[in-house]
């Protein structure tokens, strides 16, 4: 038996495919020699076969024998050539690509061969002067996910332009201009990044948690209101439904009883004609018993008291006409509406009285006022000056808009407060958000934090896009406003009338809110010089 020469290196007994001593080597028919598992499943993914050396192609698929030669030179090798042990790891992340059964953790990744090697499996290329050259790396799983798909070099760096992975030679070509980083600075920056997130999405999950309950809240509490109102609709309408049926029986009453008057009239008519009627057929009888009498004396005098016949009415002019019901209609509609207005001031009453119950104590803010107004020491009147004073810069004043607002906010529950308008031309008042425009001209409605009220020379008209021009009874006096915050619902009404003059719904409301008064610019005849006046509510019984 042969015997191995201590001066044979273990690149002598190496298969060239997987770096190892030979196992079960097989000679191919162009003289190279690989461990026949190598081999074969080289073969196997290879649309032609060839020889991994020497490239040479073969028609068919070989079938080479086992060199039994070297399988026993080899042999020898492996346990006359000690090989360094390595203690057993537990599988790890990355592992040995070579090891066979139970993987060993890998120690390096080598960039040429795209396979990560274990202590053992790694000896050849820290030994094998041609394996030396090639470039090992720590240890790194999926090998060709990290290569240049077009250089066939590492990804190391990172184009923050277009925020990819790249090679070194990707930058001296297609990221030639762009800003490149290691990949370990981007992974820290992205980390801290990434850290920040982690941080914030519990608070916007809690975020979105308290927005769940507020939903659910307003749901509730729309319910409640909804029922509150269904439940004061129900009393209403019931009261005028009442109202009504009153003046439908009322009606109905007064036709029949003008159908029993013709009805009456007609009987005791018919009376009278049948009572002729008899009285004529009596003397008809008599008349005729009369004519057969032969006896003179008899005759004559019978025919004396014939003479003289009851009375009896002259019949052609006298008729029954039918009961006229002209009017009677529109008698009983005018009652009905004269009963419903009544009604309906009842309600507005009533309804301005509850919602006065929120009155507010608020005052004029002089660091908001426009420098043509001017405030009175108590902050309850402002009218408009004429003539732009001089004052401090200040963020809250208005510079281009002669406006005002109160020094208190309002950013839930609900408030009220009046204001006088008494002989006025022109005014304009509501509530305004706190962050519109005070520098500037802008559209004033509620898309831009604006729900007021205008008047200007008999008409009324409610901001918004399209205005909204509104009926005006008469001349106002006093305007009352009320603002549901949590409901979106802002109400004006005209006090001295008590009624309810117009409502925005449907409002939404994400900040403060400020009652806001522009008493109008005094013309040259003077007219409009009047203040605006915020009032304390009177409630009358």
């Amino acid at each position: 038996m042969a015997s191995a020469n201590n001066s044979w290196s273990e690149e002598d007994f190496s298969c060239s495919i997987c770096l190892d001593v030979f196992s079960s080597p097989v000679t191919t028919p162009c003289g190279h020699n690989f461990c026949r598992t190598c081999i074969t499943k080289f073969w196997d993914e290879q649309v032609k076969y060839k020889c991994p050396v020497c490239n040479k192609i073969f028609d068919t698929k070989p079938d080479p024998p086992v060199n039994t030669l070297l399988s026993e030179l080899a042999a020898q090798f492996r346990t006359t050539v000690r090989v360094k042990e390595q203690p057993c790891f537990e599988t790890a992340e990355v592992s040995c690509d070579v090891c066979t059964g139970t993987q060993l953790k890998a120690v390096k990744s080598c960039l040429v061969c795209f396979t990560s090697y274990c202590q053992t499996h790694l000896e050849p290329h820290q030994r094998v002067t041609r394996l030396q050259k090639h470039r090992l790396v720590e240890p790194m799983d999926r090998l060709e996910d990290r290569m240049c798909k077009k250089h066939n070099r590492l990804l190391e760096l990172f184009c923050q332009t277009e925020q990819v992975c790249v090679c070194l030679l990707c930058t001296e070509t297609d990221h030639k201009s762009h800003p490149v980083v290691p990949l370990k600075e981007e992974y820290e920056v992205k980390t801290a990044q990434l850290g920040k997130i982690e941080a914030e999405v519990p608070q916007m999950i809690q975020d979105r948690k308290q927005k769940i309950k507020e939903v659910k809240d307003r749901v509730e509490l729309s319910n409640k209101v909804a029922d509150r109102e269904i439940a004061i609709g129900r009393q209403v309408f019931t009261a005028l439904i009442g109202c009504v049926e009153k003046c439908r029986d009322e009606f109905n009453q007064t036709v029949q009883e003008e159908l029993k008057s013709t009805e009456k009239q007609a009987e005791d008519l018919i009376k009278e004609l049948e009572q002729e009627m008899e009285d004529l057929t009596n003397r008809c009888s008599e008349v005729k018993q009369l004519s057969h009498t032969k006896d003179h004396l008899h005759f004559l005098r019978t025919f004396r008291s014939l003479k003289d016949p009851s009375p009896t009415r002259d019949w052609t002019t006298v008729e029954v006409r039918p009961p006229s019901f002209v009017g009677t209609l529109k008698r009983s509609l005018d009652q009905l509406e004269e009963t419903l207005n009544m009604e309906m001031k009842k309600l507005h009453d009533a309804e301005l009285k509850r919602v006065q119950q929120y009155e507010v104590d608020v005052t004029l803010d002089p660091d908001t006022a426009h420098p043509s107004l001017i405030l009175s020491e108590d902050g309850k009147q402002v009218h408009d000056g004429g003539v732009r004073k001089v004052l401090p810069d200040n963020p809250k004043r208005f510079t281009q808009s002669i406006f005002v607002l109160t020094r208190q906010s309002f950013s839930l529950g609900r408030f009220y407060f009046e204001v006088q308008v008494k002989d006025k031309t022109y005014w304009w008042l509501g509530v305004v958000g706190e962050s519109i425009d005070r520098k500037g001209e802008t559209t004033r409605t509620p898309e831009t934090g604006y729900w007021t009220l205008l008047y200007n020379k008999d008409v009324l008209v409610f901001n918004d896009n399209p205005p909204v021009r509104l009926p005006l009874r008469a001349e106002l006096q006093k305007v009352g406003v009320f603002v549901d915050y949590d409901e979106g619902v802002v109400c004006f009404y005209d006090v001295e009338a008590r009624v309810h003059i117009y409502s925005a719904t449907g409002c939404t409301f994400s900040e403060p809110l400020y009652p806001f008064l522009y008493p109008g610019p005094r013309d040259y005849g003077g007219n409009n010089s009047a203040p605006l006046i915020i009032s304390p509510v009177n409630q009358t019984d």
